[in-house]
């Protein structure tokens, strides 16, 4: 087959050709900020937002929401220490489909005396029973840990050479760029590295 003739093929074939065109029918936005407070400890602000560009009739909820306008717009404030151990969480609900969703916010002082650290995402399954709070606050959760931890690695750069139990740098195997057998280890950790 000649070569133009199998790039024409390929791009029929090709799930994400320009040819292809999309209507929007969602748009979630997440936003993850992380502070240092004045008083020593530090600070996560999660906010989901939905909105679609189309009138949105909310039937179980008995009202309309207009295009544009959000159908979910919430959020937590989450203080932590340099140990990553949640001292307080407080949620907020700007729009939610229902009148009874802001309450649900209360369920996160669950966290509190959690550290953000492996094991993390479990301990937050348990803690939060599926009809006891928000799904769209719990999702906020797992983004936000890592936040906590981006927000910190310019505070404190030595955590990044922590090692394991086995005397291992942990960040090894944590990710792609990370596997033992990539590039950055050989340069970073030669030791470690695995061909």
């Amino acid at each position: 087959m000649p070569a133009a003739a199998a790039c024409a093929a390929r791009s029929a074939d090709d799930p994400f050709s320009a040819s292809v065109t999309r209507e929007e029918l969602h748009l979630r936005r997440i936003e993850m900020r992380g502070f240092r407070r004045s008083d020593g400890l530090y600070e996560i602000e999660a906010r989901l937002r939905d909105t679609k560009p189309f009138e949105q009739e909310l039937a179980r909820a008995g009202r309309v929401v207009p295009g544009g306008e959000p159908i979910h717009d919430l959020g937590m404030r989450l203080v932590f220490d340099s140990d990553y151990t949640v001292r307080a969480v407080r949620a907020f609900t700007d729009a939610a489909p229902y009148t009874e969703c802001p309450q649900a916010g209360a369920a996160l002082q669950a966290l509190v005396g959690l550290r953000m650290v492996a094991g993390w995402n479990k301990a937050v399954r348990e803690r939060l029973a599926n009809a006891a709070n928000c799904t769209h606050l719990k999702e906020l959760l797992g983004p936000i840990a890592t936040t906590a931890f981006q927000s910190l690695v310019s505070e404190f750069p030595e955590r990044t050479e922590e090692l394991d139990a086995t005397g291992r740098p942990r960040p090894i195997d944590s990710c792609y760029a990370y596997r033992a057998e990539g590039e950055v280890v050989m340069r970073n950790w030669p030791r470690f590295h695995r061909s």
